[in-house]
């Protein structure tokens, strides 16, 4: 499947499960399924994980938002649509195969997230980096009370978030929990009312796709490797990342600050 990222309207029309709009350097990723709360059928994961790819391959993508129509995030997956050809751990691998790009994109990632996250939907929302969610917004680790495991990458995400003992009290116990308890557990980054969520994601955005690309594409992989192992490891990389930061935008950030002017971040490399 070719996924095309469209600069103006969506991609494929209002049918289409997954609509792009990008401006200034942000992509707005939209789950469009309004009648399934934006749960989504495997092709629906298909089309989400072909336009996370394209963007991660497009440098004018620097930052990536990732919200629901009408009200919703997204419901999980589509029960309605299980089943079908083929074994089903083909299925999971395709399912799998977007959870871990979605883990793996190097570039930031921001949920926007109204109404029900629940199952694959709320770790949907919980492998983005930052979650800014509305005080209605309602999370849950549903599978049990489906009868199956959790999935879509919540038994790697969920202890790095909350801790181990939490972690299995979500997941055990399928919850469902409102904006602010995520928010206390480590789940949220920022709660905000529907008539300023926009202008804060906007905010947000901006903030970042104007900063270092390289750099910070660095820092989020730091982080995420640095969460476990080593001390030692950790600070090689580190060593690593910064030869890698002054060929890049560090010398030109420096030179703005002596010069007292704003650093204007391009991720270029610098030849010397």
């Amino acid at each position: 499947m070719t996924i095309s990222i469209d600069r103006g309207l969506g991609r494929d029309g209002v049918d289409a499960p997954v609509l792009t709009s990008y401006a200034d350097g942000v992509l707005t990723i939209t789950l469009n399924r309004p009648h399934r709360r934006n749960a989504l059928p495997r092709s629906g994961f298909d089309a989400l994980g072909a336009t996370l790819r394209t963007a991660e391959r497009d440098p004018d993508v620097r930052v990536i938002v990732l919200r629901g129509v009408d009200g919703h995030f997204c419901s999980g997956a589509d029960l309605e649509s299980a089943g079908g050809p083929g074994h089903p751990l083909d299925g999971m691998r395709l399912v799998n195969s977007t959870a871990r790009t979605l883990a793996e994109m190097p570039k930031p990632v921001i949920a926007c997230v109204e109404g029900y996250a629940v199952g694959a939907g709320c770790n949907l929302a919980l492998l983005c980096d930052l979650v800014i969610a509305t005080p209605t917004a309602k999370f849950s680790q549903i599978f049990a009370k489906r009868g199956v495991s959790v999935d879509f990458g919540g038994s790697w995400i969920l202890p790095r978030l909350v801790g181990l003992q939490q972690a299995k009290r979500l997941v055990m116990l399928a919850e469902t929990i409102e904006a602010e308890e995520a928010r206390e557990l480590g789940l949220v980054t920022w709660v905000k009312e529907p008539e300023e969520i926009d202008s804060f994601l906007g905010d947000v955005a901006r903030r970042l796709a104007d900063g270092p690309p390289v750099a910070l594409a660095l820092s989020k992989s730091l982080l995420d490797r640095g969460s476990g192992g080593m001390l030692g490891e950790a600070l090689d990389r580190e060593a690593h990342a910064f030869t890698i930061n002054f060929a890049t935008d560090a010398p030109n950030a420096i030179r703005a600050f002596v010069q007292r002017r704003p650093a204007v971040f391009d991720g270029e490399w610098q030849v010397r």
